[in-house]
Parts: structure tokens; sequence; C-alpha cells
């Protein structure tokens, strides 16, 4: 009797091999509309099995967009016309919270989501690992609130502020993980950018002292739901997963390969007894700079190296990007497919 994909990654979590390697592969852009013109049908997509799906969660975002800019419901002003949407005026000017008030996390989760339809999602998808999640992680909002330069500059000038303001965020973002833990899903999906290419934002040590703590608790409160906590992290945190391992982080997505000290396959071998890892396949380098036969290869090198013992769910360290050329696109579905027992595509006739 074959696992279904929810199996093969609850197998991968408990360190058991599994044959296929679960997977997931997301895209952005206009990447699937040129696949399907590639292969002269959309037949392809129906062929993916993505092993982990996110239910649809509570929309903490979008407030109201006028024209190019839409203000969230933190107060924070977003420019959201262009590629990537970035921050244009931070809710929080000064260092102070005074007067300041947080979302009602009640009527939020009343006015910006359907949970009825998530429940629906669920029984609709439940072969597979589900996971839910929000926007924003910890150390995330700080910087939403204050303005990346801000927060930053906050950590060493005004670091009474910063870890009132962590410790705000931190209840805030409890509050809104106790909700989402009633749910019958298998994990909780944190979203928190802690890292660059060099390594960890804050640095090891303030991350340690500041977000660590914080993070520690509300991993334990998904723990005791009796559910797997898993993190989107890009860049370098090579310096700190020992610590992010010790709090309970069962799954590390994104793995990114060209960061500091992050190759998925050192990582392995140093820590793959301890978590799972969920992505490491380069966004920034073989994917839009490779050649079909190197991504390939390197998806078949992943699944050998990554997958021995288990604690490993294939996927690229971001999802196919808009600059990626359609042969390499195609390389990495077509990869993916091979990996799990399915291909080779046919190309129709009136695909190029």
């Amino acid at each position: 009797m074959s696992l279904s994909p929810k199996d093969r990654v609850l197998a991968q979590i408990d360190h058991q091999e599994t044959d296929p390697v679960p997977y997931t592969l997301g895209f952005e852009g206009d990447i699937p509309e040129r696949l399907d013109e590639h292969y002269g049908d959309a037949a392809w997509r129906d062929l993916l099995e993505n092993a982990i799906v996110r239910v649809p969660g509570p929309n903490l975002f979008v407030d109201e967009a006028e024209d190019a800019y839409c203000t969230d419901l933190y107060g924070t002003m977003w420019r959201v016309d262009r590629r990537p949407f970035h921050l244009q005026e931070p809710a929080l000017k000064e260092p102070s919270l005074a007067g300041y008030t947080f979302p009602d996390v009640a009527a939020v989760l009343e006015q910006n989501w359907d949970r009825e339809e998530a429940l629906r999602f669920i029984e609709q998808h439940a072969d597979r690992f589900l996971v839910i999640g929000f926007d924003f992680g910890l150390f995330e909002r700080t910087w939403t609130l204050r303005g990346f330069d801000g927060a930053l500059m906050d950590t060493a000038a005004e670091p009474g502020f910063y870890k009132e303001l962590t410790r705000r965020v931190a209840e805030h973002q409890m509050e809104i993980v106790e909700n989402l833990v009633q749910l019958p899903v298998d994990g909780i999906m944190f979203s928190d950018d802690w890292g660059y290419q060099q390594g960890v934002l804050l640095g090891p040590d303030r991350w340690r002292e500041i977000l660590k703590p914080h993070l520690a608790q509300m991993y334990a409160r998904v723990h005791e739901a009796d559910k797997f906590v898993l993190s989107h992290c890009c860049g370098s945190i090579v310096d700190i997963l020992p610590d992010v391992i010790e709090i309970g982080l069962d799954v590390y997505e994104s793995v990114q390969p060209e960061a500091r000290g992050n190759s998925p396959y050192e990582l392995k071998r140093a820590y793959g007894d301890q978590i799972t890892f969920w992505g490491g396949l380069g966004s920034q380098s073989v994917i839009p700079l490779g050649t079909p036969e190197e991504i390939k290869m390197e998806v078949a090198n992943l699944c050998r190296k990554m997958g021995s013992d288990g604690g490993y769910i294939l996927g690229p360290a971001k999802p196919l990007q808009p600059e990626t050329p359609t042969e390499n696109a195609a390389a990495v579905v077509e990869a993916f497919l091979a990996q799990a027992g399915i291909g080779p595509i046919s190309i129709k006739e009136n695909g190029l």
C-alpha cells in the first residue's frame, strides 16, 4: 500500500526514508502560463502533487488599497504596484508605543477570515500535510511597525523600547496562534526572515536575547496542541540553527544554499538527525542560471543525499521566480515528477 503525500511528510519528519521523497513546488509571475505554452496545454499541472498544502488563513495585511498604496491593519502604508512590494511609511514613526493599539485579534479573524472555508479546504485535502499560518513573523512584524532601518537602529539605540515592542508583538501573535491551533491541521507555518546572505540580521546574540524566548513560547504552544512547528526563513541562520532546534522547530523551510554556511548537504551532516529540512534547491543559482541537465542532476542529488535517513522535503528555496527561463522551469517540473516516478511529459504539437 503506497503512502499518501501526508504520510510521506510525517515519515520524513520522523526521520524515515520514503520513496519518493515528498515535495512542494510553487510558481510566481507568468511561469505557469509559459509552461502551458511550452507543453501545449495545462495537463502538466495535474501531475504535480504538493505534499504540504497551506490552508487559507486570516488576512492580516491589506486594509484598503488606494491606487499604488495600501495601509495594513497595523497602520503601516505599503506600495504594492511594484515587485517586490515595499514599506512606504511605518505605523510607528518614533520609538514609542504611546497611543498605539494593536488590531483586535477576535475582530480581525471574524472580518478577514472565513473559518468555514478553511474547514472545507481541510476536509477536501485530507491526504496532504496541512499547515496554516499568518503574515509576518515576530521579527518581521517589529520592522513593519518601525521601518526596517528604524527597527535595526532601535535594537542598538533604544534597546528597552525594542524589547517592549517585541514582547507586545509576541503577545499579539500568541493570541493568533491560539486560534489557529484549534483547527484540525498538522502544523503551524511561521514565516520570519531572520537572516541575510551573510548571517543573522540582529546578530546571533541579540536574536537569542530578544527573539528566542518569545519564539520558544509560541513553539511550545503549538506542540502542546499536538502539532508540528514549521518556519520559512531566508538567508543564513547557521549561527542560530542549534537554538531553533533547541526551542522546538520541527521543519526549517527555504534552506537557501547560496547563503553563508547554508549548504543543505553540510547542514544535513551536522543537524540531519535533529530537524527536517524543506527546500535547498537554489533559487539564486541553479534554477535561473544552471542548465536543464544541471537542474535535474541537483534534484537527484538532493533526493538521494538529503533524503537519506529521512528528514527532508524537496523544494526550491523560493517559488520559481518570473525571471526563470522557461526551459529551466520545465526542467524543475520534470525533475520533481521524475523522482516521484512520473514522466516524461509529452509536448503537444502547439508546444515549443
